[in-house]
């Protein structure tokens, strides 16, 4: 930083909302990756799974140590989680 630079709570906003949308480009980009590895080119893509997972962890527990997650988010997270594995399941016997 410059001397005479502020950073005011909009600098810190801005910086903030920049760093979720790249948050999301790269987890929805790591996602369409692994599509693409597993529906085309008949490749596992665990390991880009488990790098989505990750950051989803690393990020809750970083919250969960703050104090920041609230009772609704922990039921809309056992809501998730719940989807998912019957998403899961139902693929799994498709198949």
């Amino acid at each position: 930083m410059r001397n005479g630079d502020t950073r005011d709570e909009r600098t810190v906003s801005v910086e903030n909302s920049s760093y979720r949308w790249g948050y999301i480009v790269l987890a929805y980009g790591i996602l369409a990756s692994a599509a693409y590895r597993g529906l085309l080119r008949h490749e596992s893509s665990w390991d880009l799974f488990a790098l989505v997972i990750a950051s989803g962890v690393v990020t809750t527990l970083y919250q969960a140590r703050l104090r920041v997650l609230s009772r609704r988010w922990a039921v809309a997270a056992v809501a998730a989680i719940a989807l998912a594995a019957l998403l899961a399941a139902g693929i799994g016997l498709i198949r």
